[in-house]
C-alpha cells in the first residue's frame, strides 16, 4: 500500500495535476504516511504547501505543522526554511504551527537542553513524527562535530536528551569519536580542519592612476 501511494504521488507531481486542489486529499494522506513510516518526501510536501498558497480555503494548519516538523528532521539542510516560506506569515502564530516554530528556534540557537525539557513536558510538539528525537540527536552530533575538540561525557549525554550511557556510547561509535581516560569524549582536532588559503592581489599603477588623479 505504501509503495502504491508513493507511485501515485510521484505520478501526480510530474504533470499539471501537481496544482490540482482535488489531489490535496491524496497528498495529505501521503504526509501522514511519512509520519508513521519515518520516510520523507520534500518535493511532495512542498507541493502540498504550494496548493495551500493557491487555495487558502483548503489550508490545514495541522498538516502544515506536520510538514514543518518533518522538515526539521532533515537539519542542517534548509528544508524547514523552504517550507516555512510557503506558509503565509499570518499562519505562523497559529497553533500547532507556532509550536513547531518554537521548536525550530531552539534548534537553530542550539538550545538543546531547553528543547528536550519542552519535549518531555509536551510530547505532542513533535506532531507524532516517528524518529523525530533521533533526528534531533543527529543534528546535535553534527553541531558537536563542528564545534568541539573534546566534550565531557556527561555534557554530551545531556545534549542528547539524557539518554542512557549505553546509548551515548552508540552515538560515539557511530560518529567515530572516542572516550578518553579522563572521561571526556574526543571529537576531532579542529585545528586540523582549518584550511588556509593564500590570496595574492595584483594591483598595477595603471589601475589606480585614475583614482589618484581624481583625488588631487
Amino acid at each position: 500500500m505504501a509503495e502504491a501511494m508513493r507511485a501515485t504521488v510521484g505520478a501526480l507531481l510530474k504533470g499539471i495535476d501537481r496544482y490540482n486542489p482535488e489531489n490535496l486529499g491524496t497528498l495529505e494522506r501521503y504526509v501522514e504516511m511519512q509520519l508513521r513510516e519515518n520516510t520523507y518526501d520534500l518535493e511532495a510536501n512542498l507541493a502540498v504547501l504550494k496548493l495551500y498558497q493557491f487555495n487558502p480555503t483548503h489550508f490545514q494548519s495541522n498538516v502544515a505543522a506536520q510538514i514543518l516538523a518533518k522538515a526539521l528532521t532533515n537539519l542542517p539542510h534548509t528544508d524547514f526554511t523552504l517550507c516555512k516560506c510557503l506558509i503565509n506569515s499570518e499562519k505562523h502564530d497559529v497553533s500547532p504551527i507556532l509550536d513547531v516554530m518554537k521548536v525550530a528556534d531552539l534548534l537553530e540557537m542550539c538550545h538543546f537542553r531547553e528543547l528536550w525539557a519542552r519535549l518531555n513536558e509536551n510530547p505532542n510538539l513533535t506532531m507524532g513524527v516517528i524518529g523525530f528525537e533521533d533526528s534531533v540527536r543527529k543534528f546535535v552530533c553534527h553541531v558537536v562535530s563542528a564545534t568541539y575538540q573534546t566534550i565531557p561525557f556527561v555534557t554530551l549525554m545531556e545534549l542528547l536528551g539524557n539518554v542512557s550511557e549505553s546509548q551515548v556510547k552508540q552515538w560515539i561509535t557511530k560518529y567515530g569519536w572516542s572516550i578518553q581516560p579522563d572521561g571526556c569524549v574526543f571529537i576531532t582536532n579542529q585545528e586540523e580542519n582549518i584550511k588556509t588559503k593564500n590570496i595574492t592581489e595584483k594591483i598595477t599603477f595603471d589601475s589606480v592612476a585614475g583614482i589618484m588623479a581624481a583625488a588631487r
